[in-house]
């Protein structure tokens, strides 16, 4: 079995593409001894990862928006989904906007400048189709040390402040709005500030507090 494993890991690095290092997917759990990944990575296309016995590993892609819980065997990353051997993989798709969780600096403030425009002109038109999340609490991509601040556009509603310490980061680099107690309303449009960018998105309508993928409620503000 090493061997099988070893000469699939040969071919799939003989096969693998030369590309940049740009995010495919992000790792929302990780069981049993997996090489070379933890939890809330992100990993490219051609990374290759091999699982132990009983191991498993979840991957949801960012553009394709498919989560997939992959057991035992050797996974090539793709720029959609994942290539296995010697493993199982369970794929479905879930609910999640491909603009919020791949929003560049500069998309996001094109965003809310032009959120801010249509408001301003008319009141009574719809403004352009804003990044959505469809959990009510955003698990959010920030520097630590940094302040986060998010307040309602399309009604009233408490602003929150939240400074991003250390000790409250998700490895490092994300921050759970639910393990602060916070949760924002379905439907609703939102501005989040951190120091001088700001960036527009808005809630799904059906959207709940009960626990969903993180695919569907990630915003890469960083």
């Amino acid at each position: 079995m090493r061997t099988l494993i070893g000469a699939l890991f040969g071919a799939f690095c003989l096969a693998a593409p030369a590309v940049a290092e740009t995010p495919a997917a992000i790792v929302e759990d990780v069981q049993g001894k997996v090489d070379g990944i933890e939890f809330m990575d992100y990993v490219a296309p051609g990374k290759i990862i091999k699982l132990g016995p009983k191991a498993g590993v979840t991957l949801s892609y960012l553009k394709s928006c498919l989560r997939e819980t992959i057991t035992e065997g050797v996974v090539l990353v793709g720029a959609e989904q994942s290539t296995v051997q010697l493993g199982n993989v369970q794929r479905v798709k879930v609910p999640c906007d491909a603009n919020a969780v791949q929003l560049s600096e500069r998309e996001a403030n094109q965003s809310a400048a032009t959120t801010f425009r249509t408001m301003r002109a008319d009141a009574n038109r719809a403004p352009a189709k804003l990044p959505t999340i469809y959990g009510t609490a955003p698990m959010i991509q920030a520097k630590s040390g940094s302040t986060l601040v998010i307040e309602r556009t399309d009604g009233k509603e408490p602003e929150i402040s939240l400074p991003l310490k250390g000790n409250i980061m998700v490895a490092g680099k994300f921050f759970d709005l639910s393990k602060a107690g916070k949760s924002l309303t379905p439907g609703g449009s939102y501005l989040a500030k951190l120091g001088n960018k700001r960036y527009t998105f808005q809630v799904d309508a059906s959207a709940t507090a009960s626990p969903t993928p993180i695919i569907g409620r990630l915003l890469r503000l960083e």
